[in-house]
């Protein structure tokens, strides 16, 4: 008799259905477990709503915070955030918190699940950066009725999730990697993401590699799915079209996805609480269970996680246990539908039997544990290698209503000696001292002042001094400098300037 082989794990059963979804697949595990001698140590652990109501407002409290650092992996069942108020949503929370940059959402034909594209072959993973971007969660008022959201996007997780996109393709023996961005209207943040992108391709041959248009991902994946491999995105988009993608094969109830990082790894159910069904036991648990089938390949445990996939393919192939949102789909009685606990059970029953219909996942390349190679640039080297910066400006934002004739007749007057008032814009379009033929004044300008000599490099004094000036006229609520790089201008221009 071989040692049994024991696996510490946090488990977070999360809101709604989620303790429903997250039992169903612990008593799998366990079951699957029990027969090749793999036992787990469950540390159950909360976050999401039921923290947020003891007045924790992060949503993951520390005593979860410790289990996840001391057994490194979690599976998690869905988390409730409010939506357009109330806290910040503890899914992202804990993403942040352990760095885990890249969010893996396969999606795959599964049998047994009526879809417009049966039989096409859909076999595809999207690769989410997960930290950065607009999920950064950085927004402001800059008065009362504008808010402004800041999308970040930096060279280092750029390249850390484009690599992870290569290195995934390579070990699941994958052909293509697309690259997906919105480079053709956000010119430095996705355009940095497409440029990095096209820089590590040559890295990955004979990978193909091709970059689209976000949009044209979305229009391509409802035409011809199949057509795809890998999708890697920046997180906003990646969230979009992996959500998209799921649905192709059969809805949210099939998705499931893993976040990793350099030394965590969470793996959980990509869909909501379903607070509704709470407790009517009727969830379709498949997603948190293939999500579990990750987190076993990411403990090593290959043979056991292809058990357990291939158990579920079978299941889903006999067609004797379908959950609620399958029935559905067909037109069938939702009340006859299999039950959550139901479908675990037959999933365990089915536990050693092989799909024979679609490819069983044994008979998938294996892959292992995600390690990316660190070979980014140091942030001094790659300060020497781009220079200083001059400062040749500032864009300064602040709230009026008024007119952009008589607010940069103004504001030009308070330029000073070695600054100039080049332009007024409204959501990015000049205002002044062209007029836009069609204005509707939202309260809100930037006035952009550029040094009158462009090889200038502006001191800090003479920022403050100006932004003293015109602070007196409209208060700034926000300022940013305006840096060039040699000759690389790091600003864009407005419509119109």
């Amino acid at each position: 008799m071989s040692p049994l082989r024991r696996h510490p794990v946090t488990l977070i059963p999360g809101d709604g259905v989620g303790p429903e979804v997250a039992l169903a697949t612990k008593r799998i595990l366990d079951a699957a477990g029990a027969r090749v001698d793999v036992a787990f140590d469950w540390e159950e652990a909360a976050a999401g709503a039921s923290v947020f109501l003891k007045g924790d407002s992060s949503g993951v409290p520390q005593e979860t915070r410790a289990s996840i650092e001391r057994t490194r992996v979690a599976l998690k069942g869905p988390l409730e955030t409010p939506v357009g108020f109330g806290e910040k949503s503890a899914n992202v929370t804990l993403r942040k918190l352990f760095e885990t940059y890249a969010n893996i959402r396969p999606v795959r034909e599964l049998p047994g699940i009526p879809t417009r594209y049966k039989g096409e072959g859909i076999d595809m993973v999207v690769v989410r950066e997960n930290v950065e971007d607009l999920y950064a969660g950085i927004e402001h008022l800059q008065t009362h009725d504008v808010a402004q959201a800041l999308k970040l996007i930096t060279r280092k997780g750029s390249e850390k999730i484009i690599r992870f996109a290569y290195e995934l393709a390579l070990r699941e023996g994958r052909k293509k990697v697309t690259t997906a961005s919105k480079a053709n209207i956000l010119k430095f943040t996705e355009g940095m993401f497409k440029r990095i992108g096209e820089e590590l391709a040559p890295e990955y041959a004979p990978i193909e590699a091709n970059h689209l248009i976000i949009d044209n991902v979305a229009h391509q994946m409802v035409k011809d799915p199949a057509q795809f491999d890998v999708i890697v995105a920046t997180n906003l988009h990646g969230d979009i079209i992996s959500d998209l993608a799921s649905g192709l094969v059969g809805g949210l109830g099939f998705a499931s996805s893993a976040n990793y990082g350099d030394g965590v790894a969470i793996f959980e159910a990509v869909h909501g609480s379903a607070p509704k069904y709470a407790g009517k036991n009727v969830i379709n648990p498949t997603a948190l269970i293939l999500s579990a089938t990750m987190m076993l390949r990411h403990l090593g445990e290959h043979d056991l996680a292809d058990d357990v996939e291939d158990a579920v393919l079978a299941t889903l192939e006999a067609g004797k246990a379908l959950p609620q949102d399958v029935v559905r789909q067909q037109g069938g009685d939702v009340e006859a539908a299999t039950s959550t606990s139901g479908f675990a059970d037959a999933v365990i029953e089915s536990l050693g039997t092989r799909p024979t219909g679609v490819p069983s996942a044994a008979s998938r390349p294996r892959v292992k544990a995600i390690t990316p190679h660190k070979r980014w640039v140091d942030g001094e080297a790659r300060l020497a290698e781009v220079g200083p910066a001059r400062v040749v400006g500032l864009d300064y934002f602040m709230e009026t209503l008024l007119s952009p004739a008589e607010a940069g007749t103004k504001l030009a007057a308070l330029a000073g000696p070695r600054l100039e008032l080049r332009m007024l814009s409204a959501r990015g379009v000049v205002v002044w001292p062209k007029a836009a033929p069609a204005f509707d004044h939202p309260g809100f300008f930037r006035a952009r002042y550029v040094a009158r000599d462009p090889n200038d490099d502006l001191p800090d004094s003479e920022l403050l001094a100006l932004i003293e000036r015109v602070a007196h006229l409209a208060p700034w609520g926000h300022l940013e400098k305006l840096r060039v790089w040699v000759d690389t201008e790091g600003f864009t221009r407005a419509q119109g300037e």
